[in-house]
């Protein structure tokens, strides 16, 4: 008898596991469709598909490797890239697998009938609270279909096929065993994940391509508006509001029976991952901080989500897919109030004291920069996000707009453009458009804030571009520092110049290029004397006045004097806008404190009569 596929080797797994992401990305918005259960949230799909991405993304990363070696990436970053409920169940899934086939060089059919078996098993005891009708009666009849089906044949095809109906017919049949479901007409959308990510696996060896998921007309996408996931209701022991979770760097954990014990006093819900050296908790809570703190006494605490989940399940009823969405990286400056408002995905940037690195805006604000900054005997440094960053926030933004325009940080001050053009070709992502806004803080953040507000009234993606670039040109920044440290550190001048500048008060005015790097531009002696030299130079660059302008003012740790810039910015040109913020840790960290910036953005010419120009962002 002819064999067609007799092992599994590391290559293989990592090629089963890419189909597998593909697939379950091209399905992802009919999971979250379904998505009814434990809470109606309508992200199962994403947090399934985005799991299974962070695994993708580590194993491409690392290369071929020895089954073993592929096996505990796969576990590994199964845990850290763990979304939501889903997202845990299925890397307690693949630690199962991982343990049973980490110590082998290659496994065969009975190989990998025992692995899937562990996996479901570990997936069951990994619950607090075990239902049927879910992922779990899914996982276990498809090993109990693979048990069998390894007795029959050694060909690893016909294993995965003989798998996969086994897991659908447990899915058909698990609106009989939760009520919920039956209610609404849909099977279990985790179970509906599970068995995609076997179908992907099954189209890979048969040779069937992944074909993109497919795009919806307008007309669709009012029909599929009352999806069950916007219509169900949650039972009233399940109702919390925020879906949380913990990452935690240690050495020693507790039993994970005891974790989930120790966190049933904040919630349900409750599942809890451990793979070598990371912890990753997931709990259905109305007191998110509670969980926070707690945790810390198990590890050193790497990151935290909570998510509500009303807000998410409202939206369900009336959100649709858009046509373009917007990403910024961290450096961009824009307030959070306006970031939510206008749906701006922020990419963070990197900020290390010493050895220990932050994501800007996620785990470090600029208030505790500016604490650490005024106290640390450790200079800062930054870096641009890692092209994983990148993948993770531009599939997000891909998956809720038909196309994504990213608005970045000059590419003369920082890798971070290259970081994301990387991220876009090693994921194939497509209609994706990077703008290099040749600036920095507001300024880039203006553009961002711009390319949103176009999108919202109905200009597609290409154009908006090409006006953005239009408005670059006509759009600046300029800056000024108190101290002269850090450019010192940054090699922008020399100690000499220092040392004499600071001696005789000289305070620089500097200003970013055509390419977007800094330039000095003028100096004045005396701090009093910066402002009205600034606005002289302001003055020069805006005359004629521009019939829509926009400013913005930047500031490290200055509040009081950026408030009195402001006030004379809206006395002398009276702008539609003028914002104000502390600078991001990748501005601050160079120019020090004390520093402040003006931004302007001229917006004259041919533009959409919208209600962005009624609506006040001050």
């Amino acid at each position: 008898m002819t064999v067609g596929i007799a092992y599994l080797d590391g290559p293989r797994l990592a090629r089963s596991l890419f189909a597998a992401s593909d697939w379950v990305a091209a399905g992802r918005d009919e999971i979250n469709r379904i998505n009814v259960f434990p809470v109606p949230d309508g992200d199962t799909g994403t947090n399934f598909s985005l799991t299974l991405r962070s695994v993708a993304d580590a194993l491409r990363t690392q290369g071929a490797a020895p089954l073993g070696e592929t096996a505990r990436t796969m576990a590994r970053a199964a845990v850290l890239g763990a979304r939501g409920n889903s997202g845990i169940m299925l890397a307690h899934f693949l630690l199962g697998v991982a343990e049973a086939v980490e110590h082998r060089p290659s496994a065969t059919v009975r190989d990998l009938a025992q692995a899937v078996r562990r996996g479901a098993e570990h997936l069951y005891n990994s619950i607090d609270d075990p239902r049927e009708g879910t992922i779990l009666t899914v996982a276990r009849h498809a090993a109990e279909e693979a048990q069998r089906a390894a007795t029959d044949s050694p060909d690893i095809r016909l294993f995965l096929k003989r798998m996969l109906s086994g897991g659908r017919r447990a899915l058909a049949k698990t609106p009989e065993l939760l009520a919920v479901l039956k209610e609404a007409g849909v099977v279990d959308a985790g179970g509906k994940g599970f068995v995609r990510m076997i179908e992907g696996m099954v189209r890979l060896v048969d040779g069937d391509p992944i074909q993109p998921a497919e795009r919806v007309s307008e007309e669709e996408v009012q029909v599929q508006v009352l999806v069950p996931a916007a219509t169900a209701l949650v039972d009233a022991e399940r109702d919390y509001q925020f879906c949380t979770e913990v990452l935690i760097q240690g050495s020693e954990f507790p039993p994970a029976n005891q974790v989930r014990a120790q966190l049933r006093q904040f919630g349900g819900s409750i599942v809890v991952a451990e793979a070598m050296d990371v912890l990753k908790i997931h709990v259905h809570t109305d007191e998110p901080n509670a969980v926070f703190e707690y945790a810390e006494r198990w590890g050193t605490i790497e990151s935290t989500k909570a998510e509500d989940m009303r807000v998410q399940h409202r939206r369900l009823s009336h959100e649709t897919r858009r046509a373009v969405g917007v990403v910024a990286d961290s450096s961009a400056d824009l307030s959070d109030t306006l970031l939510d408002r206008h749906g701006i995905a922020l990419v963070p940037l990197q900020v290390m004291f010493g050895d220990e690195t932050f994501r800007d805006r996620v785990e470090l604000t600029p208030a505790e920069f500016f604490r650490r900054l005024r106290t640390s005997q450790q200079v800062p440094t930054t870096s641009q996000p890692t092209p994983a960053e990148f993948m993770h926030v531009l599939r997000d933004a891909r998956a809720e707009a038909e196309e994504v325009v990213a608005v970045l940080l000059s590419s003369a001050l920082s890798g971070t453009f290259q970081s994301a053009q990387a991220a876009v070709r090693a994921a194939g992502l497509d209609g994706i458009h990077l703008v290099d806004s040749r600036s920095a803080s507001l300024g880039l953040g203006l553009l961002a804030l711009r390319a949103a507000e176009l999108a919202e009234s109905g200009w597609p993606a290409a154009r908006i571009v090409e006006e953005l670039g239009r408005i670059r040109d006509r759009s600046g920044i300029l800056l000024t520092v108190d101290q002269f440290d850090n450019l010192l550190r940054s090699g922008r001048v020399g100690r000499g110049k220092a040392w004499l500048a600071g001696k005789l008060d000289i305070k620089p005015i500097l200003a970013l290029d055509d390419r977007g790097a800094v330039v000095p531009l003028d100096r004045v002696r005396g701090r009093v004397n910066v402002l009205p030299r600034m606005m002289e130079l302001l003055t020069e660059r805006l005359t004629p006045r521009p019939k829509r302008l926009r400013l913005g003012v930047v500031h490290v740790d200055v509040s009081e004097v950026a408030e009195e810039v402001r006030s004379a910015l809206v006395a002398e040109f009276a702008p539609h806008d003028c914002l104000v913020s502390p600078a991001t840790p990748a501005l601050a960290t160079h120019v020090g404190p004390g520093a402040w910036a003006v931004c302007y953005q001229v917006e004259d010419g041919d533009r959409p009569e919208d209600a962005s120009d009624r609506e006040d962002h001050g």
